[in-house]
């Protein structure tokens, strides 16, 4: 049996294609580093700005739980809908940040979960979508992986009541 010219021919390209990719995989990360670990930085062209480090106040009411950080906005702004983190990790696995819209409640900013998981998984909130992939030794790209919509969000660690807000304007 005679292998097809078009069949050679494509497996050529496709030889081709995965040593480039295998190349650029291999390029080291040559952006700015953050100068502080466990402190997402924003990434805006070539210089980072930090995240507004805060403690949630857990509020336990009827039928939910309420995290609540003081301030009506965070001091830490991007205008950009789709940010991107550079992250140090030291302490904090970069895998178990969850990113969150927060809402505005009497000059606070908020973000309620049921207390029922089974009401949880129907209504939210949900976590934004993010795509972390490592740059080096405990330094990841950390990614928003869909559009966001002005407002305020905090990244928190799973599990945790560290907080990390930014708002996008």
């Amino acid at each position: 049996m005679q292998i097809p010219k078009w069949f050679r021919a494509w497996s050529r390209w496709a030889i081709v294609g995965s040593l480039l990719a295998t190349s650029f995989a291999a390029e080291t990360y040559k952006g700015p580093v953050p100068p502080e670990p466990d402190l997402p930085y924003l990434l805006h062209a070539d210089h980072l700005v930090p995240t507004e480090r805060a403690e949630a106040r857990e509020q336990d009411s009827k039928d939910q739980i309420i995290y609540t950080v003081p301030g009506a906005s965070s001091p830490a702004r991007t205008p950009l809908a789709e940010p991107i983190f550079i992250f140090r990790s030291e302490n904090i696995p970069a895998e178990k940040l969850e990113l969150y819209r927060m809402e505005v409640k009497g000059g606070n900013r908020q973000i309620s979960f049921p207390k029922n998981p089974e009401r949880r998984m129907r209504r939210g909130p949900w976590p934004v979508h993010l795509k972390i992939q490592a740059l080096g030794e405990k330094l990841y790209w950390v990614e928003v992986n869909q559009y966001l919509d002005n407002g305020e969000y905090c990244l928190s660690p799973a599990g945790s009541t560290a907080v990390f807000c930014f708002q996008i304007y």
